[in-house]
């Protein structure tokens, strides 16, 4: 297991070394966990649940116009 160290400061910020930010995809803004785990933490990136990132991708593809204006109405 490869170890990189990272820095913690007065804030108590972390910062995050490039290489890993680039092999897991992590840039400002990105959202990630503390696990606590036997011998210390786990930091994991946590990425957008699909069903969150799928939200709005239909919008104004031809659907009625009553349901695109009545976005607040009940469906049972």
């Amino acid at each position: 297991m490869e170890e990189i160290e990272g820095v913690v400061t007065s804030k108590g910020q972390l910062v995050i070394p490039s290489k890993l930010r680039q092999r897991y995809n992590i840039s400002a803004g990105t959202r990630v966990r503390f696990v606590a785990i036997e011998n210390g933490i786990g930091v994991y990136p946590k990425y957008a649940d699909s069903i969150d990132s799928a939200r709005g991708i239909l919008a104004g593809l031809g659907l009625p116009p009553d349901i695109e204006r009545d976005a607040e109405r009940d469906i049972a």
